[in-house]
Order: C-alpha cells, then sequence, then structure tokens
C-alpha cells in the first residue's frame, strides 16, 4: 500500500489527498464490562472480528480515582465500564493481546497519568519497546468541568498533569496520541455543533499555551494531538462540521502558533455515533440512526470510528449488538463504494456553504473566549457549562413542542412496547476478593516507600509520570496514587 500523501491547506477536503483510496479508517469499538476477565474476552471477540483498534470504557470509581473496595464505589463497579485498580487488572485486561500490534485507546481523563503508567509498566514487563507502541489516552481534564464531571484536582495541578503526560509521551511514546480533546461529551452534555467545535478548540489552545510554557516542542505536540467528535442527527451539518473542524484547527495552528509543519495542523480525530441520539423506546431505531451517523462521519473524512450498539441507551452494547455494530462500519466500507472518492459530497452547494458558516462563527466564538479571557477563566465562573445547559435546555423544549421529531419518543409511538431490560447486577465479591488478594501478597514497605516519594516529588515542579510509573511497578494502587495526589492538590470543588 502506498505511503499516505498529505492533503493541501487547509484541509477543508481531508488530511490525506487520497483518504480512504490509500487506507481505511480505523474500525475502533468501545468496550469495558463489569468484570476484567470479560472485557478482556470481549476484546478478543472485537479483533477476531475484524476490529482494528481498541477503546477501553473505565467504570465511574476508576475514573475519579477510587478502587473498587473504597466505599464510594458501592453501587458502580463495573457498570460503565472496566473497574481497574491495579496493574495486575491491566494485565489480565490485554491478556493474550499484543499491544506493538494493536492500538489502544483509553477515555479516562482525571486519572489518565495512573491507567496510562499501568499501561507502561505492563508493557515494560512484557518486554514491549514503548517506541513501538500505538494508542490515545483522552488526558482531556477541561471538559470535565463543563460537561463531565469526573474530575478530581483543581483545574492548575489537572492540567499540570495533563502537561506531564504531554512531556512524556514526547520522549518515550512517539507513537502515541497524548491527549484526544474531545467534543463529544460537550455535544453529548446538550450544545449545538458550533458549541462542540468552538470549546473544544478552546480547551485545545489551552492545552497548547500550557506546554509552551513548559517549553515542550509544540510543533511536535500538535503531531501527537487528536480529537473526538460526536456524529448527532442532523446529517448535512455533521458532514458539514467534519470538514469545518480540519480548517479552522489548521488555521489556528498556523495562524495562532505559526507552526508551518503540515504534519502539525492536520486535525486527526476520532468519531463516535451520538449516544443522547439513542433511545430507549424502539431500540431497532437505532441501528438506523447509528447507520447515517456512521455513514456522515465517513462522508467527513474521520481518522478512525465507534458505532454505537442499539442497545446502549441503557446499557453497554451485548456482544450480538457491539458485532453489528461494526459490521454497520464494515458495510459502508466495502459494499457502498464512497471509499473510492475523496470528499464526495463536499462539491455541493448545501454542504458547502454550511462548512463555510460553521467555520465562521466557530472563528468568531473562539475569538469571544479569548477575550474573555479564556478556557480556564469561563471554567471557573461556570459561563461555558451555563451556556451548554441553555442549549440543551432548548433542545428538550423543541422535543417537547414537536419543533424537533424523534421517531417512537414523540412521534410513531408504540403504545404498548415493551422496552429494553435493565442488565442484572453483577456480584462484586470476586472482584473484591481478588482486589484483596493483591494487596495481601504484596511487599507493602515497597508500597509505602513509592508512595511517599511520590508526594514528596508533587510538592515539587517536577515530572511525575516517570513517579507514577514506579508506583504502578510498585503494586500501588489507582486508588492510593489518587489518595496521595488528593493530599499534596486537594480536590475540586
Amino acid at each position: 500500500m502506498s505511503k499516505k500523501k498529505i492533503g493541501n491547506f487547509p484541509f477543508t477536503r481531508g488530511i490525506y489527498k487520497d483518504m480512504y483510496r490509500t487506507k481505511l479508517w480505523t474500525m475502533r469499538q468501545y468496550a469495558g464490562f463489569s468484570s476484567v476477565s470479560d472485557s478482556n474476552t470481549r476484546f478478543l471477540s472485537l479483533l477476531d472480528g475484524g476490529v482494528n483498534g481498541l477503546s477501553v470504557a473505565f467504570d465511574l470509581p476508576t475514573q475519579i480515582g477510587y478502587d473498587s473496595d473504597n466505599a464510594m464505589s458501592i453501587g458502580e463497579i463495573g457498570k460503565s465500564g472496566v473497574p481497574i485498580s491495579t496493574i495486575d487488572d491491566m494485565k489480565l485486561l490485554f491478556d493474550k493481546i499484543n499491544l506493538e500490534e494493536v492500538s489502544v485507546s483509553m477515555t479516562i481523563n482525571a486519572t489518565a497519568p495512573i491507567l496510562l503508567a499501568f499501561y507502561i509498566a505492563l508493557a515494560e514487563e512484557k518486554g514491549y519497546k514503548l517506541s513501538k507502541l500505538r494508542g490515545t489516552i483522552q488526558n482531556d481534564i477541561l471538559k470535565e468541568y463543563i460537561a463531565r464531571g469526573t474530575y478530581i484536582f483543581p483545574i492548575t495541578p489537572s492540567l499540570k498533569l495533563t502537561t506531564d503526560i504531554f512531556e512524556y509521551c514526547q520522549s518515550k511514546l512517539p507513537k502515541w496520541n497524548s491527549i484526544s480533546v474531545s467534543g463529544y461529551h460537550i455535544r453529548e452534555a446538550g450544545s449545538t455543533a458550533i458549541q462542540e467545535l468552538a470549546f473544544t478548540f478552546g480547551n485545545a489552545i489551552t492545552y497548547v499555551n500550557h506546554a509552551k510554557k513548559r517549553n515542550i516542542d509544540i510543533a511536535k505536540l500538535t503531531t501527537q494531538m487528536s480529537f473526538f467528535f460526536n456524529s448527532h442527527r442532523n446529517f448535512f451539518e455533521e458532514v458539514a462540521k467534519f470538514r469545518a473542524a480540519r480548517e479552522i484547527w489548521a488555521k489556528i495552528v498556523k495562524n495562532k502558533f505559526g507552526i508551518k509543519n503540515p504534519k502539525s495542523q492536520l486535525c486527526r480525530f476520532h468519531v463516535q455515533t451520538g449516544g443522547s441520539t439513542l433511545t430507549a423506546q424502539q431500540s431497532d431505531n437505532n441501528t438506523v440512526r447509528t447507520t447515517l451517523e456512521a455513514l456522515a462521519a465517513v462522508l467527513g473524512g474521520a481518522q478512525s470510528i465507534h458505532t454505537n450498539g442499539k442497545d446502549e441507551a441503557l446499557n453497554l452494547p451485548s456482544e450480538e449488538n457491539a458485532l453489528l455494530a461494526l459490521r454497520t462500519q464494515q458495510i459502508i466500507a466495502h459494499e457502498t463504494s464512497i471509499t473510492n472518492f475523496v470528499d464526495p459530497i463536499g462539491d455541493s452547494s448545501i454542504v458547502s456553504n454550511m462548512t463555510n458558516e460553521i467555520v465562521e462563527k466557530v472563528l468568531e466564538k473562539i475569538d469571544d473566549i479569548s477575550h474573555k479571557g479564556g478556557m480556564e477563566s469561563l471554567i471557573e465562573t461556570r459561563e461555558i457549562e451555563q451556556e451548554i445547559a441553555d442549549s440543551s435546555i432548548e433542545f428538550q423544549n423543541k422535543l417537547e413542542n414537536e419543533e424537533e421529531i424523534l421517531i417512537g419518543v414523540n412521534k410513531f409511538v408504540n403504545k404498548d412496547e415493551v422496552n429494553l431490560p435493565f442488565p442484572p447486577n453483577q456480584s462484586t465479591k470476586k472482584r473484591l476478593d481478588l482486589l484483596d488478594s493483591f494487596k495481601r501478597n504484596r511487599d507493602n514497605t515497597e508500597v509505602l516507600k513509592a508512595l511517599f516519594a511520590l508526594e514528596e516529588k508533587a510538592k515539587l515542579d517536577e515530572n511525575l509520570i516517570p513517579h507514577i510509573v514506579t508506583c504502578a511497578k510498585s503494586k500501588c494502587t489507582l486508588g492510593e496514587i489518587s489518595d496521595t495526589l488528593r493530599k499534596v492538590f486537594g480536590e475540586y470543588s
């Protein structure tokens, strides 16, 4: 296969000259279940089914720095993803998977340094070369304060840890995307397409500015940055949004940061179909919604795509529905001939005009954010959060007034429909027994030594990733590492 040639600035038509004619997008399925062993089984099944990239969903306690045996974790263990408390959990999660051959994405933010450290420690123990590892750590803490809420520390130390990951990945993990700046969750919280792009790029500008202050090579950093967008219901707007995103980021990198390297100017992005567009009612309809949203992502030129299972309105998808979601991508890729064309509908006046309009509105909004003091300032005053909430309420009002139609919810409703069942509760006893055994059979003197060293280093202006890796290798748990950093940094309120 020929080497991919970069497209023409500002890359509206695509970041590569031949796009999917040279190489298809990565088909990446998001997975993580109530137990680590079940998650590993699903990963192996997905790889066998043709997936070429894994995306890990973590449960809520893992996301906010609690081990499964913490009282705060009760009722949430394994619900929204896989529980990871130890390096042994990470070993089991990737058992029988060659980390040098598979691209791994981890959707984790507040505890991103710890999960990355577990992954690095595992890779080194297995004898993999860090320089060969490919993947992405989301590491996008700012959107947590405005859209999701899975933060731990105040904004300043959180940004410090984010920047530590940038610095570490530049020197040790050259093929790793050290951040995936996410508009997905901003859109899921109720934003418009314009807000999704403006706030995402506003956050990205903040991260680059912090890296610049640290004297990190931002020309190199921007080649390691990727983005994560939502594919929503308005088909043509979504295609135009993805095209506009490339143009906007290219102009920001070139004009604001003065970076001339074309590879730095590329807006490489992953797309997930809209979770908030799925309905518990008439769940089979979700397959149609997902297909159209995936098609918009393809026509918009995404580098990797995740398609939701039809049952994800209530729970993580069953194996059958996850496979159907993957087949949806494969049918688009191999049965439609769409991939024979670069930017196939970009010459449409509808799409072209909409793209130009989105570019103009987003750049105007980014300037407004800058004039008001930047994203950090607007997050502290909750202005961004309120703006998203207002958009969400406006949409809900339109649904109730039937100005927006949602099939099966406010139109063409089946009166006698039986809704999707909730998944059965999983027993946590086995999980807690494993964690108890892990803690009893480790060298606790070594654990305390590593945690004390981390606490002392956290008081200094030092990169903490190597010290967190040492903690991982010393068998410190995610909760213990998080609590050590809480002692130094405090918690965000």
